[in-house]
């Protein structure tokens, strides 16, 4: 029986001797890549803070002590030392969470798993211990370096650095990567100091000899502490967060658990805010990821453990189409520009990047700054493509309204993991853009259907240079192709069903399938119709603003039933609907999408049939709206 079958509280981390903890991380890595290889989740950034969690555990005490992680999807060690081993349905519905969940553990404080917010529910808390006297108490705050990248995070240290009596520790994990290597200036000051980690050797050195000569010898010595600032500055400038009033420890070896202990042993007995800086490895100790230049196994999927290769090859999916067709995009529009957050690869703008390096801009985690940039970049002649997932242009709305809308800016922003995306969680559905983007003055949304419609709705996005643009498309593989069997006025008909014998007093029903609900959408026709309706399948791929084409169907059918991947209220059908009676057209309308709520995790189709998005459900409604008018 090994170490870690014995580890079921952090009073158990803390027992142990610092030889057993090297063990304890060996048997933690070990448990990881066997574990995660079968349920998919974030492997990289687990394995690369194995040390670094086992030390905070020994020095502080959760939950008394609170640990916060930014994004928390390095979390994976935290669950383990605190008594939640089975990993078996990981991101699975009724197993554990892949980000912390205050539901599992008392030890899990914030839930949301987007970055850099870390050091503000830090500032709080440690805000609210001081007002309740709870003196003895310690905040920590583990924040990678790509998560610095974020402004929230620079508006957290502002206040952190106000307060110099707030016991709070600022861990921060330096892997030199956020999915991808970090990039900006707070990487390259943290690449500064990462590669003069000779500097307090040679204080040190300095101090020993020179004290061996007597009187002048210590005056040498005072005279190059006194330079102690500047030096720093010149060759390992910490004072970037000294200046700001912050107390600074490191770098230290994040993946020895001695250093670090020491490290934050020395931040503990600090009374103020202090940083401790270590320097770690994400995918440390698993050679398949240490070998992947990409994002060092950021997330997988299943994977064969001994080699890393995927058990079930990804079908070609929506993302390969978006990276492909704007790399042709590209090669015919010199102006047309790529954005991305922190996420070059995820979003499919890594062959773009390859092939037009000069025309591609990752900002870091700062989807606010990506908006307001590619805002400046309209209005200076060129036309930015803006790829970030779904629910992270949440983070960007005020930017988008105000900053590219108001401006009237050709700006495009593509939506990778729109709608359900299951398994990560409550933060990760991208649901809410569709209600959300409806009230931006100007903006025009397209939720393409397949392949040939995303294709065709990119290219057309980016012929609009005086309003913004929004493509979005859900999490994985393509459907099937979707084909038109007419168009009226830009709305795509996808199917017709004509009334069968006995069909009721010939009443006909329009169902509106948005983006990846469209194949709902069919089977509920089919099924309506095998009840005597006459049912029409129109397929939008432009849904903001509402076609004046579909108020026009609207009003040429007994009832409308809509369905939508994103939230119901609010939504493209709810808008529909206003639009249609603002046009004076009395049609009932059954909407059907996401209610307003969060989402546990689970798979895309647990999702859809525990919220009654099925086209079972969807007929079931509609029949019971058509009976109780007869």
């Amino acid at each position: 029986m090994g170490l870690l079958s014995t580890i079921g509280s952090p009073e158990d981390v803390r027992r142990l001797t610092t030889a057993q903890t090297t063990q304890l991380a060996a048997e933690i890595r070990s448990f990881l890549v066997e574990n995660v290889s079968r349920t998919g989740g974030h492997l990289g950034p687990n394995l690369g803070v194995v040390e670094t969690t086992i030390a905070m555990h020994r020095v502080f005490s959760s939950p008394r002590d609170t640990f916060v992680f930014d994004t928390g999807h390095q979390s994976y060690v935290h669950k383990l030392l605190t008594g939640r081993q089975d990993f078996t349905d990981l991101r699975k519905r009724g197993g554990l969470s892949g980000y912390p969940s205050r539901a599992e553990s008392e030890h899990d404080v914030v839930e949301n798993s987007h970055a850099s917010t870390a050091l503000s529910w830090a500032d709080g808390i440690a805000k609210a211990n001081a007002v309740a006297g709870r003196d003895d108490r310690h905040v920590v705050a583990v924040i990678g370096d790509g998560a610095l990248t974020g402004g929230m995070a620079w508006e957290a240290i502002n206040n952190i650095a106000a307060d110099v009596d707030r016991r709070l520790v600022i861990v921060v994990n330096d892997n030199g990567r956020s999915y991808s290597p970090t990039i900006g200036g707070v990487a390259n000051h943290l690449q500064t100091l990462r590669t003069t980690r000779g500097y307090e050797a040679f204080l040190g050195w300095g101090k020993r000899t020179l004290h061996r000569s007597g009187a002048p010898g210590r005056f040498a010595y005072d005279w190059l502490h006194g330079l102690k600032k500047g030096l720093k500055d010149v060759v390992a400038p910490q004072g970037m967060f000294e200046d700001l009033g912050l107390k600074y420890v490191g770098p230290v070896d994040g993946h020895d658990v001695a250093a670090v202990e020491r490290a934050l042993l020395s931040a503990r007995a600090f009374d103020g805010p202090v940083i401790v800086h270590a320097i770690t490895e994400k995918g440390r100790g698993y050679t398949p990821a240490e070998e992947d230049v990409a994002d060092r196994f950021h997330a997988v999927g299943r994977i064969h453990p001994e080699t890393g290769l995927p058990v079930a090859p990804s079908r070609f999916g929506w993302t390969q189409v978006f990276a492909d067709e704007i790399v042709q995009i590209g090669r015919s529009r010199s102006d047309v520009v790529a954005v991305t957050a922190a996420m070059l690869h995820p979003v499919g703008l890594a062959p773009f990047a390859e092939e037009f390096p000069r025309r591609t801009f990752d900002v870091g985690i700062a989807e606010q700054h990506a908006a307001t940039s590619a805002a400046g970049m309209a209005f200076a002649g060129l036309h930015p493509v803006v790829a970030v997932y779904a629910t992270f242009l949440n983070r960007a709305f005020d930017q988008v309204l105000m900053d590219v809308a108001l401006h009237k800016a050709g700006v495009t922003f593509v939506l990778d993991r729109a709608g359900i995306t299951g398994d990560d969680g409550a933060s990760h559905n991208g649901m809410w853009d569709m209600a959300m983007l409806r009230i931006v003055p100007g903006l025009r949304l397209a939720a393409p259907r397949d392949e040939a419609t995303l294709r065709a709705a990119l290219r057309a996005a980016v012929d609009v240079d005086d309003a913004p643009t929004v493509v979005r498309f859900p999490k994985g593989a393509l459907v099937d192709p979707i084909e038109a069997l007419e168009q009226l006025d830009g709305v795509d008909v996808v199917a017709r069903h004509t009334p069968g014998p006995g069909a009721p007093s010939g009443r006909r029903i329009l169902v509106v399938g948005v983006g990846a609900m469209v194949p709902t959408a069919l089977a509920a026709a089919e099924s309506l119709a095998a009840h005597g309706f006459a049912v029409d399948v129109v397929a939008p791929t432009w849904v903001l603003p509402v076609p004046e084409a579909l108020v026009k169907l609207s009003g040429e059918h007994d009832l409308v039933l809509t369905l939508e991947d994103g939230v119901v209220d609010g939504g493209v059908g709810a808008m529909l609907a206003q639009r249609s009676a603002e046009a004076g057209v009395r049609t009932p309308f059954v909407h059907r999408g996401l209610p307003v709520t969060f989402l546990e995790h689970a798979t895309r189709d647990q999702i859809l049939t525990s919220q009654r998005l099925r086209a079972e459900d969807a007929v079931r409604d509609t029949l019971t709206v058509l009976a109780g008018d007869r």
